[in-house]
């Protein structure tokens, strides 16, 4: 294998100026369209250092994502502010003691964050009530903006920012989330050029895993083959989420890998992986599945199945473009599933009837994919109004926007085995007509298949920034130690526009 070509790039710092102008511009059209005065500060609190239970031990820190995507600090314990009357950004860095030097090195000075960070000024945390009370004193009361709201992926809250003397201000709650969360969602071409990075050092380490895998190896080796080569070559300390490393029946686990099903299976010939990875770098981040034989040779019913789930993946990809409904998207994949699945003899009678019995959601009980970016799973997939469905399947969407230009979308079908699924399905009186009983018992241990590629929406389509080899002939080959260019022919076989 030819050396890696791959090296980290340098990320500049304007990325986050225009994060930060973006969203000045947005808010500054909402308060004007509310008669509202354009003034007072937005107020965001960096994330803080956290250490294991009751010990001194430091968890390895990672920025909190709104504040990383419009400041970009690497650091802990930093606020930063911006002026919505002048658009003047402020950072408020912590004052560190003087042992800082001595244990976790150099004490830089406030120019150094001003410089590396582009900000207009840079300012101590404990001086930020003082600064701030001072340069907006003639509003009467000073007015913040915080960061208040629910990300609706995991039904939690981001955390306002929180201090001493908060009192001293009036606080808005309600304004700053959803325009901020709504400009995450559309991305710039500094983005984007990010998100490639991961998608190329991310695609380079699943084929490195492809080639280095053989039965009798654990699945923590899979891990681990990833995570050395995407921090050895592609300078990603971070993951953007727990790596999913399934073999055989763990396959149908849909989020395995993590702590009570650490990737530790002992893989046998025969077996399907199924492996869910994808690497960080500077806060983007990639999430790329692969599926493929252990052995390197797929079999027929493997076949059947693999191929079901590329005709959806490839079928979604290319119908992608502005103005599509990803609710719509969602169920064609469902909808070539089973039409694969039927033309097999593995279930029976009309497609549509099926469809209206949701008995997709038996097959794929994920949604199809998810906005991409700073988090994994990017917020911005309900704005204001929208509505979860309640249908099986329907309801496990991330998302039911139709898709415009600048979003970046996972695009990720499955077709899985999952008994506590398919065993009710099979024996209600409802549904147990659409399967073919006998030829599916053969399938119970099968686990399942995830084919997952990071989409951009273009004004006339999509691009697939994702580089894996994804035809079964190209997978085999692949093992076997064929090379796999970067400008890889799936990539160009599924891009329109």
């Amino acid at each position: 294998m030819a050396p890696p070509s791959l090296s980290p790039p340098e990320i500049p710092m304007e990325l986050f100026s225009h994060n930060r102008e973006k969203l000045l511009g947005a808010l500054r059209d909402h308060l004007a369209d509310s008669s509202r005065p354009l003034a007072g500060f937005v107020l965001l609190q960096g994330g803080e250092e956290q250490t294991r239970y009751c010990t001194d031990h430091v968890e390895l820190f990672r920025q909190e994502s709104y504040f990383a995507y419009l400041f970009g600090v690497t650091e802990p314990g930093f606020y930063g502010a911006i002026d919505i009357t002048s658009g003047q950004s402020l950072l408020f860095a912590p004052r560190l003691p003087a042992d800082y030097a001595v244990w976790l090195g150099e004490i830089k000075p406030l120019s150094y964050f001003k410089e590396k960070y582009m900000v207009d000024v840079v300012f101590y945390v404990d001086e930020m009530v003082q600064v701030l009370h001072d340069r907006c004193e003639k509003l009467g009361k000073p007015l913040l903006f915080l960061l208040y709201g629910m990300n609706t992926d995991s039904s939690k809250f981001s955390k306002p920012a929180g201090f001493e003397e908060l009192e001293k201000f009036d606080s808005d709650l309600s304004t700053l989330h959803p325009i901020l969360t709504e400009s995450r969602v559309f991305k710039s071409g500094m983005e984007l050029a990010i998100i490639q990075y991961a998608n190329d050092v991310s695609s380079e380490a699943h084929i490195e895993v492809m080639r280095k895998v053989k039965a009798g190896m654990k699945e923590y080796q899979l891990e681990s083959t990833f995570l050395h080569h995407i921090y050895m070559y592609g300078g990603c300390r971070h993951c953007s989420y727990t790596c999913i490393c399934a073999t055989g029946e763990n396959s149908s686990v849909l989020h395995y890998g993590h702590a009570a099903a650490p990737n530790d299976r002992t893989l046998k010939d025969g077996d399907m992986a199924l492996l869910d990875m994808g690497a960080e770098y500077h806060f983007y981040g990639s999430d790329i599945t692969c599926s493929f034989p252990v052995n390197g040779k797929f079999t027929e019913d493997q076949i059947v199945v693999y191929n079901a789930v590329l005709k959806a993946h490839n079928g979604v990809i290319l119908a992608m473009r502005p103005g599509v409904s990803w609710v719509d998207m969602h169920k064609l994949a469902e909808k070539i599933i089973l039409e694969s699945l039927k033309q097999e003899g593995l279930i029976l009678g009309d497609v549509d009837d099926m469809m209206s019995k949701r008995l997709g959601a038996i097959f794929m009980p994920h949604g199809l994919g998810h906005f991409l970016g700073i988090d994994t799973h990017d917020p911005g997939g309900y704005a204001k109004g929208m509505e979860r469905p309640k249908e099986p399947g329907l309801s496990a969407l991330r998302s039911v926007r139709e898709l415009q230009e600048g979003m970046v979308i996972t695009v990720e079908p499955g077709c899985y085995f999952i008994d506590a699924l398919l065993v009710p399905a099979m024996e209600n009186s409802v549904t147990s007509k659409f399967f073919n009983h006998e030829e599916l018992e053969r399938f119970r241990n099968f686990g399942g298949v995830r084919i997952e590629s990071n989409v951009y929406v273009t004004a006339e389509g999509c691009k697939n920034l994702t580089n894996c080899p994804r035809e079964t002939w190209e997978i085999e080959a692949v093992m076997a130690g064929a090379p796999w260019p970067n400008s890889g022919s799936i990539r160009r076989a599924t891009e329109t526009g």
